[in-house]
């Protein structure tokens, strides 16, 4: 009976020991953080919004990562995002998390640079820093849908459209190679009823969106 006893007390010591190794926490990493300023059209002027995100690794899985703090040390500055807090998407098979929603000081975020961490499960960091400028270069953008024709007003490097249909609902983004020409040219979605315009300083992580205008 003994021998029972220290050999089911192995094996159970043993499991242990497994679980442990196999629980093993391991590092993340950051292979890239950004922050942008996007100008919402507004009654009394363009309003400041400002995105913060990044591409994280970890050999756990993704569902290992737990909090997410961005740092402006200068200013002494900090907000905390939890894993059930953050956006997630991906793009170019890469997933990025983060959120659209920073919030600033008087609606405005200083510049300079700004410290990312992410913490998983275990507890386990990583860091990553990165500038901010958030410098506005170009007035902001005006679109006109008249006629079945439509006119851009903007000095922005990119332009697109941003297609709605009849409940607000997104459809689809197209580009924009002219600033002016026909709706119909444009191939937008046949239930596309309405449009905004956003136009990007992709270089500069600056970009500004138009209030809606109907297609018809």
């Amino acid at each position: 009976m003994k021998e029972i006893t220290r050999y089911f007390s192995f094996c159970a010591f043993a499991a242990v020991i497994l679980l442990s190794i196999s629980c093993t926490n391991t590092k993340p990493e950051i292979t890239y953080g950004f922050m942008q300023k996007v100008l919402y059209q507004g009654d009394s002027g363009p309003q400041e919004h400002f995105s913060f995100f990044i591409i994280p690794e970890d050999d756990d899985g993704l569902d290992n990562l737990d909090e997410l703090y961005l740092y402006h040390d200068r200013e002494q500055l900090v907000w905390k995002l939890k894993s059930n807090e953050w956006v997630s998407y991906a793009h170019d098979g890469k997933t990025w998390i983060g959120t659209r929603s920073i919030s600033g000081i008087n609606n405005s975020l200083p510049s300079g640079v700004y410290r990312a961490v992410l913490v998983n499960k275990g507890g386990e960091k990583a860091e990553r820093n990165f500038t901010f400028d958030g410098t506005v270069r170009y007035p902001f953008p005006e679109l006109e849908i008249t006629d079945g024709a439509y006119t851009v007003r903007s000095a922005w490097p990119s332009n697109s459209l941003v297609c709605y249909d009849r409940s607000g609902n997104y459809l689809s983004t197209v580009k924009l190679t002219s600033l002016s020409g026909s709706v119909s040219q444009l191939r937008l979605p046949s239930d596309a009823r309405t449009a905004a315009l956003w136009a990007e300083d992709e270089a500069n992580f600056c970009s500004a969106f138009t209030n809606v205008v109907s297609l018809n």
